[in-house]
């Protein structure tokens, strides 16, 4: 099993002249400490459950672009990009350019979106529930259409692009991966089934069900369901009862169900202590399993 840490919540890293230098070590402790991957919220405002809204919150991509010149084995990704929010040629180029940048580090981190609060606010591309996944789909098919090389046209219900014309190509072979995130059965893991390298949920008590609905998605188009990557989302407190122990019981359990890869929210990551501890006695209980 890998583990990959996850950033939404910036709050305890210091006033904005600090932030830059605590994020720094942040990446560099957690690519020392042998997380797998390093991933981001896309949120322009901070979500209720963490926090007011006027909580810090740093642009996703420009953050990753700093950590990829930060670090060297780390792949790097949002968790997840709504897909309204940029325009899929301009994602797709912003895809590539983090993925030539990091030497071939760079996943797709892509979903429906949901908050329609902090994109009314800021003016951001938004729709209704069906209109958000019909232009996930299409973000979707134009950025592999960019990464296959092709300089035709794209036609669909909600974008026309008069040519997917993308130089330099990315540096994954070949192209960059991409993980779809969100827990909805019937549509959500319908387009993972269809399209994903890997798919991300929750990590609770439902999420062996995920696995079980993505299977009958891949049974229905003829597509091979181990092909796709089975991760999941966890929040962790050290500090919590049961401490590391507690930690590891909740890695067993999703490795149990199937899952490969957890994405950690690590309560108090700006103090690098839990980074070393998760380093020191967790990553090597799971490496092997």
């Amino acid at each position: 099993m890998k583990l990959a840490l996850h950033l939404n919540n910036y709050a305890g890293l210091g006033s904005p002249a600090d932030m830059s230098g605590a994020l720094a070590r942040v990446a560099r402790r957690a690519e020392d400490a042998g997380f797998a991957r390093l991933s981001v919220t896309d949120h322009v405002w901070q979500i209720s459950l963490l926090g007011e809204e006027d909580s810090p919150m740093l642009e996703a991509y420009t953050l990753l672009g700093y950590f990829a010149g930060l670090t060297r084995r780390l792949e790097l990704q949002t968790l997840v990009t709504a897909a309204t929010y940029r325009a899929p040629g301009l994602l797709g180029k912003i895809l590539t350019t983090l993925d030539v940048v990091s030497g071939g580090r760079a996943w797709l981190g892509i979903g429906a979106g949901w908050n329609e609060q902090e994109a009314t606010g800021l003016g951001l591309p938004y729709d209704g529930q069906g209109g958000r996944f019909e232009r996930l789909e299409e973000a979707i098919r134009i950025c592999l259409q960019m990464w296959s090389g092709s300089r035709e046209e794209f036609r669909g219900t909600h974008y026309l692009l008069s040519s997917t014309l993308n130089v330099p190509e990315p540096v994954s072979s070949p192209r960059p991966r991409i993980l779809i995130g969100g827990g909805g059965e019937r549509v959500t893991l319908r387009l993972a089934a269809r399209y994903a390298d890997a798919f991300n949920v929750y990590g609770g008590r439902d999420a062996g069900q995920k696995i079980a609905r993505l299977r009958e998605h891949c049974e229905q188009i003829g597509r091979d369901h181990t092909e796709i990557e089975r991760t999941a989302f966890l929040p962790v407190d050290l500090d919590a009862p049961g401490g590391v122990d507690a930690v590891v019981g909740e890695l067993r359990r999703l490795h149990e169900l199937g899952f490969t890869t957890v994405y950690a929210a690590v309560e108090g990551v700006g103090t690098l202590t839990p980074l070393e501890i998760i380093g020191h006695k967790v990553i090597p209980e799971i490496a092997h399993w």
